[in-house]
């Protein structure tokens, strides 16, 4: 099945996954002492255990003796000295990295200018001629010396940045790598003096390393990468949303209100201009809507969504728009209002929202989440990585639960650590090992490690999931720092069964991640994680054919990993979400199927962080089974919507006044199952735009099958 799935590919792709032709990958970090040169000396460890011939090329290890000692264990290629005026100095020298010709090149600080003949000016330049030479390279560098990233980080920073690598460099790339860190822990590395000397920290905390100007560049740096990973994605994966702008379209604020919508469901917003319209005119619109205008001229409709691999469809309330929701449609679509040009700043609220305020009050615990694309993508290992940073800062830490999933490199991690050993529960003849809740409080140490947020515990504990024993522990002043897989969070069930074809069964509440303090990308490339996942460090060996051919197929793993970036880049303003409206009311019949819409509508209200509603009005004189209305009713409930039930000679025409009587409100319904024949009437989407609905959104049908996503 494996063989199967790998020979849709291009044989150049196939040969640069199983190694068998150089490859270039380039590390990106915000700023200096984000791990760079230890993440670069890993791989190269790791390269050389399985076989490769890795040298190290040039590293800068800032005379740290942990560093010293894992480069100790690679080859090196001897320096060439350079002579400028009176003084030697130390430069990479190609050329003997020609003669020496191993597998791989390490080569740190890409942006740098070569001294002297060298064979190249810039050191980038070397990278790109050893690749083209059959040598691999891996390389690393700060975003600030991107060209396109330069100017912003200019100003941010405050002095200009004269070492510079083309954006094209990147494009080049075979893998670009973001290495993201919390400013938190930066400032602390800087503190312990691992990143300038004594008497240079305390201007290096005023300066470069301030908390806010950090947080620029970690969102400079997120935004580089995710541009770069788009292409990769929409080539192979419906993660955007595409908005139709038609003749009679007042384009700035149809943008505005479909790209808020389309930022809130983590897709890509991108912009046609359908035929008849000056695509230069819209341009500017386009660009302040955050959106990108494609160069495909065509009128929305099945075959134009499918083949731009759209997930939500945006058109303007036209004639166009009815003929489109009378009829199945392969995706949501977005009915925008003419005239409409509400937007609001919505505090992103959840049923977690008190808690946010109680921390203020009585002083929660601190909350770290590492998060990551899928399983393996070294989540739990930067975390115990981490843990040994504070525990040389002599913080008091405890490993309250980890998963290491039977990896020795993340097992090794854990010697030195206190842990806390974990609750057996025995249910239904079944024995669980759990988090030890009570234990951990009981120790009440400062910083507790609990790995998988998104767990769900065994029949019997404090806690039905993971994150409310976590949520409690948070309540007692214990700073937590702990894992999840992009793939968990409740309001991207839809998104990921779409992608993947994989439904996640364990979920968690996006609320969740409002209460964290920090938000920390784990990034991977897709090619990486299926390396790890042959060698069996992710899954035991029965595991991988099968796991390589599903859920780990390459355009999954690029979709996650899209969703992951976009997610980590969302975390930066989770106090304010921009949305179109106030109020997201979905009607439903008598239908048992349409609970799932109910659930479908909930995750998109929360992200919107509006208020919602369900409406079930049913023909006067219709007397609905009391089993399916309980049934639609408690799942309103458990969706902490505002359940609404009435009756009426004209439904559609009733929906619209109950929705008008909260100003912003717009109207969710179901697509149409199938086309309607004469006598039948028109799809009840469609009646609603004939009884005067200004904006509507429909969606498609969630499905609960397909095979359950793994952890």
């Amino acid at each position: 099945m494996t063989l199967e799935m790998d020979l849709r590919r291009s044989p150049e792709e196939l040969l640069a996954e199983l190694g068998e032709r150089a490859r270039l990958t380039t590390y990106v970090a915000s700023a200096p002492g984000a791990g760079k040169t230890r993440r670069l000396l890993d791989d190269g460890r790791r390269m050389r255990d399985a076989g490769r011939r890795v040298v190290i090329g040039w590293i800068e290890t800032k005379g740290r003796p942990d560093l010293e000692r894992m480069a100790a264990e690679l080859a090196r290629i001897p320096s060439r000295r350079v002579r400028i005026g009176e003084r030697y100095f130390d430069e990479f020298d190609y050329d003997a990295a020609l003669r020496e010709k191993p597998d791989v090149v390490i080569l740190d600080e890409l942006a740098h200018e070569n001294l002297g003949d060298g064979a190249h000016a810039k050191r980038w330049q070397d990278a790109l001629a050893l690749r083209e030479a059959g040598i691999s390279v891996i390389g690393a560098f700060n975003i600030q010396h991107l060209e396109s990233a330069a100017p912003a980080a200019e100003r941010i920073i405050g002095h200009p940045v004269r070492e510079i690598i083309p954006f094209s460099f990147m494009q080049a790339a075979d893998a670009v790598v973001a290495l993201d860190i919390s400013p938190r822990l930066l400032r602390s590395r800087v503190r312990s003096g691992k990143i300038v000397n004594a008497e240079d920290v305390d201007r290096a905390l005023n300066g470069v390393f301030k908390e806010q100007t950090l947080e620029m560049l970690r969102e400079l740096l997120l935004q580089t990468v995710d541009r770069l990973t788009l292409p990769a994605v929409k080539a192979r994966c419906t993660s955007n949303a595409v908005a139709f702008i038609l003749s009679a379209t007042d384009a700035a604020p149809f943008l505005r209100r479909s790209a808020a919508v389309a930022h809130a469901l983590d897709l890509a917003f991108e912009v046609v201009a359908a035929p008849g319209v000056d695509s230069i005119s819209v341009e500017r619109s386009v660009y302040e809507a955050g959106g990108e205008l494609l160069r495909e001229r065509c009128t929305p409709g099945p075959a134009p969504a499918q083949s731009l691999g759209a997930a939500l469809v945006a058109v303007s309330n036209s004639k166009l728009a009815a003929q489109l929701v009378n009829e199945p449609f392969p995706c949501d679509l977005f009915i925008v209002g003419a005239g409409q040009t509400y937007i609001g700043e919505n505090a992103a609220r959840s049923p977690y929202s008190g808690t946010v305020g109680d921390r203020m009050r009585i002083g929660y615990g601190r909350l770290t989440v590492y998060i990551g694309p899928a399983a393996g993508a070294g989540k739990t290992y930067a975390m115990l990585d981490r843990a040994h940073q504070l525990i040389a800062e002599n913080v008091d830490l405890v490993a309250a639960f980890i998963e290491t999933h039977g990896r020795p490199e993340t097992a090794s991690l854990l010697d030195g650590l206190e842990a806390v050993p974990p609750k057996v529960v025995v249910a239904d003849g079944i024995t669980y090992t759990e988090l030890d809740r009570d234990a951990l409080i009981a120790r009440r140490p400062a910083v507790a490690l609990i790995d998988e947020l998104a767990h769900t515990n065994a029949p019997g504990s404090n806690a039905p999931k993971r994150f409310q024993d976590v949520l409690a522990v948070l309540r007692e002043g214990i700073d937590v720092v702990t894992t999840l897989n992009v793939q968990h969070l409740e309001g991207l069930a839809d998104t990921v069964h779409r992608l993947t074809g994989t439904v996640v069964r364990e979920t968690l509440p996006d609320g969740i991640l409002a209460l964290a303090d920090e938000i920390v990308l784990v990034d991977i490339t897709p090619d990486a994680l299926r390396e790890r996942l042959r060698e069996g460090k992710i899954y035991p060996m029965e595991r991988v054919d099968r796991a390589l051919a599903s859920f780990f197929r390459r355009e999954n793993l690029f979709a996650l990993r899209e969703l992951a970036l976009r997610e980590a880049l969302r975390s930066r303003y989770r106090e304010r979400v921009t949305s179109p409206f106030d109020r997201l009311m979905i009607s439903v019949g008598t239908r048992a199927i349409d609970a799932p819409m109910i659930r479908r509508a909930s995750r998109i209200a929360a992200r919107l962080a509006i208020e919602f509603a369900v409406a079930h009005v049913v023909p006067l004189g219709e007397r609905p089974d009391p089993a399916v209305v309980a049934a639609l009713r408690d799942e309103a409930r458990r969706t902490n919507a505002e359940w609404i039930e009435d009756s009426a000679a004209d439904v559609p025409a009733r929906l619209l006044q109950i929705a008008r009587m909260k100003p912003q409100t717009t109207l969710a319904v179901a697509g149409a199952r199938r086309r309607p024949r004469w006598p039948q009437p028109a799809a009840f989407p469609r009646r609603l735009l004939d009884a005067g609905a200004q904006e509507l959104l429909v969606l498609v049908s969630p499905s609960d099958s397909g095979p359950d996503a793994p952890d």
